[in-house]
């Protein structure tokens, strides 16, 4: 299957994808079809403000600002206050007598007086405020993917994130800003929206526009969100990830269609282990895992053989091991693998009684013979080495059942794949037999 045909079939599901990447080709938005996004990602309002936040129109509103800012609205009040032996401003003298005549009679150092007060809390203000309010508490949110200067941030937030810097300075520091009161939590009503989008001042209007989109797009409207993605989704910038993530999407669906549910997917980033979860009535649950071992449910795949005394290894076994102690105490940050690296994909079902039966899955995208041959070598090792608990799972027979390990490689031109049923060990399907084969594979192993 080609880049294009890949992309085609994980368009909507790239809405998660937030890793290493880049923004997409313009024929990937015309494949997105959002209906129902806001029930299938768990973070899904963490998603629409992630997006929001790379929007061309957002950025292009904070680079702006600190020009724009200095011309906001302030309205001017009178403001009455009550001191002794000190006049400020216009005194009130039927207040003063009045004030005088209930609290402290005979006491004539006391005046009350009206002073002028600029105030910044206009409808327009508080429309603004809650926008830049928005900006700021995601760019927060986002701290992580900042750090790790991912070209699609970059990209739309200057190099070296020097934008950034610039808004949460703005936001913490500038005067005008900071003498707009925090909104409460149901401002801007829509009156002040109205009174924003309708106002002289452009900035205002941009305002109301920008955060009409985001309320929109967090309220799941598909016209929304659809905008959304079209200017801002982020594709893998390499074959390999996208071809791996093609395979995890036909987990997800071949696992509801068998669980008869919907399943719930997680952003997909950096040290993330669970991606999607499909829970079933009776109290089991599949959970499907990418680009990492899943060490949160104390999964691993340490190949070196810890059940054996050592006295009773052999000398291989044993430079193994040994191997392994010396560079874990020298590189104290780094994690060392031997042998086995780790599985791209791992479907997880968690039965009653505390059962657990797996499938582990690597993904080739390749259709080189010796890459295969590696392929099946290494699912070997996944599934042989593959412990709960820092346990082995299957140790009547290293293999499970011979239905646990998939290998998933490119399409052969003009070569079909012997069916699953006649295959030992290893399950090896093309990308395109998927969607046929892989229901046979999930049957046997749910």
């Amino acid at each position: 299957m080609d880049r294009e045909a890949l992309v085609d079939s994980v368009a909507e599901d790239l809405f998660a994808y937030v890793m290493h990447g880049s923004m997409p080709e313009d024929h990937v938005a015309a494949q997105i079809k959002p209906n129902g996004l806001d029930e299938r990602f768990e973070d899904f309002d963490a998603l629409v403000d992630l997006h929001f936040l790379l929007r061309p129109a957002v950025v292009d509103f904070v680079e702006a600002l600190p020009q724009r800012i200095r011309s906001i609205k302030t309205q001017t009040k009178n403001v009455s206050t009550a001191s002794r032996g000190e006049i400020s401003g216009r005194i009130d003298w039927e207040s003063t007598m009045t004030t005088r005549a209930s609290s402290a009679p005979g006491d004539r150092s006391l005046f009350v007086c009206d002073t002028r007060h600029e105030s910044y809390d206009v409808d327009e203000n508080v429309v603004l405020k809650r926008l830049l309010s928005v900006i700021y508490d995601t760019l927060d949110d986002a701290e992580f993917y900042l750090q790790q200067e991912y070209d699609w941030v970059t990209d739309r937030w200057q190099e070296n994130l020097e934008l950034v810097d610039r808004m949460r300075d703005l936001f913490e520091r500038n005067v005008h800003v900071t003498r707009i009161r925090d909104p409460e939590h149901y401002e801007p009503t829509d009156r002040m929206l109205l009174r924003a989008a309708t106002a002289r001042n452009e900035i205002y209007r941009d305002a109301a526009r920008l955060l009409r989109e985001h309320r929109a797009s967090r309220q799941g409207d598909v016209d929304a969100i659809k905008n959304l993605l079209e200017e801002t989704t982020i594709t893998p910038d390499d074959e390999e990830t996208l071809f791996e993530l093609y395979v995890l999407f036909q987990y997800v669906g071949a696992v509801e269609e068998h669980q008869g549910g919907d399943a719930t997917v997680a952003t997909i980033e950096t040290d993330r282990q669970e991606v999607a979860r499909i829970e079933s009535e009776e109290g089991a649950d599949v959970v499907l895992y990418h680009d990492n071992s899943a060490t949160d449910r104390n999964i691993s795949f340490e190949p070196w053989p810890k059940e054996t005394d050592e006295a009773d290894l052999t000398r291989s076994e044993l430079i193994q091991i040994k191997s392994q102690q010396v560079l874990e105490q020298y590189f104290q940050e780094r994690d060392f693998q031997q042998r086995t690296n780790r599985p791209d994909v791992i479907v997880l079902e968690i039965r009653r009684e505390d059962r657990y039966e797996y499938l582990v899955t690597e993904v080739k995208n390749s259709t080189s013979a010796e890459t295969i041959r590696d392929g099946v070598r290494e699912t070997l090792e996944y599934v042989a080495f593959l412990r709960k608990d820092d346990e082995l799972v299957y140790t009547d027979s290293p293999f499970g059942t011979g239905w646990n390990g998939v290998l998933v490689i490119q399409d052969i031109e003009g070569e079909a794949t012997r069916p699953v049923e006649q295959q030992e060990m290893v399950r090896i399907l093309q990308a395109s037999e998927l969607d046929e084969e892989l229901p046979a594979v999930l049957q046997k192993v749910l």
